[in-house]
């Protein structure tokens, strides 16, 4: 079996629903060999154990995390990889990440209030500490589920569409870094910055603003995407000597139609990354 790496994995310490030494077997069962568990804003998944468990499955294991950014009104995902994990600054920046993440939680609630949605911040936390559904990193998604739990919407789909989703009713940006802040701090913690999934990227002011930053790589193979837009990418990053990277934004049962593995990088791109 040819070398074949998933760069983009989420576990229950963000959005995800398994454990991090669970997708470890699952990647062993899908016959990859190199990945990165790539949480929102956290590193809690890493581990001396999970290191060790990865040596004895035979898997290569890198540091990674998908970090929250904006540049002028959109929200703008960045990845990275293979850090120094026991950078004090860096984490001290992640925990910086987390509270504005926090108080972009606090406005969302204030505003489903107002829609006679009544959540408090405490109760959020208490739902995905008893829930298990996230163990450091609180998002949309957590929110989206106890309103279902609260019986104020039928499912997650409902929740985003018609009130939390990007420009929804209810929807907040929050204060997040810009993507300069986020890269240089990536690079302090001598790691690769990568922009994520730029296809879901609608604005072209953004995408060339973002293209003249001084990223590593670009995110060319994601989930699912078409194989056209694939080589569309592919041939950006080549015009802009950016390491293509991919994988699957694997998130488990809550994004049930994106298998482990489905994207993947080849070992000359893992190399690279590792360098």
């Amino acid at each position: 079996m040819d070398f074949r790496a998933d760069l983009h994995i989420h576990s229950y310490f963000s959005d995800g629903t398994h454990s991090p030494e669970e997708i470890l077997y699952l990647a062993k069962e899908k016959k990859l060999k190199g990945l990165s568990i790539t949480d929102h804003d956290t590193t809690e998944a890493y581990s001396d154990e999970l290191f060790a468990i990865a040596d004895d499955l035979n898997l290569f294991l890198i540091s990674g995390v998908e970090i929250s950014s904006q540049l002028f009104d959109s929200n703008v995902h960045i990845l990275a990889y293979n850090f120094d994990l026991s950078s004090k600054p860096f984490q001290d920046f992640l925990q910086k990440v987390i509270e504005k993440r926090k108080d972009r939680n606090i406005q969302i609630l204030k505003k489903l209030s107002e829609k006679n949605m009544d959540i408090s911040e405490q109760e959020l936390i208490e739902f995905t500490t008893s829930k298990n559904v996230s163990k450091t990193t609180v998002g949309r998604v957590h929110i989206a589920q106890l309103m279902c739990e609260k019986g104020y919407v039928k499912n997650l789909n409902e929740a985003f569409s018609l009130y939390i989703k990007d420009k929804g009713v209810c929807y907040v940006s929050g204060e997040k870094f810009s993507p300069k802040e986020v890269i240089d701090q990536i690079h302090k913690a001598n790691g690769k910055a990568v922009l994520a999934h730029p296809s879901v990227i609608q604005s072209r002011k953004v995408i060339n603003n973002l293209l003249e930053h001084e990223f590593d790589g670009i995110e060319v193979y994601y989930a699912k995407l078409f194989a056209t837009e694939e080589k569309r990418w592919q041939k950006i990053a080549d015009k802009h000597s950016l390491i293509a990277t991919g994988g699957s934004d694997f998130h488990g049962e809550n994004k049930p139609y994106l298998s482990l593995g489905c994207s993947w990088v080849n070992e000359e791109t893992f190399n690279k990354l590792i360098s």
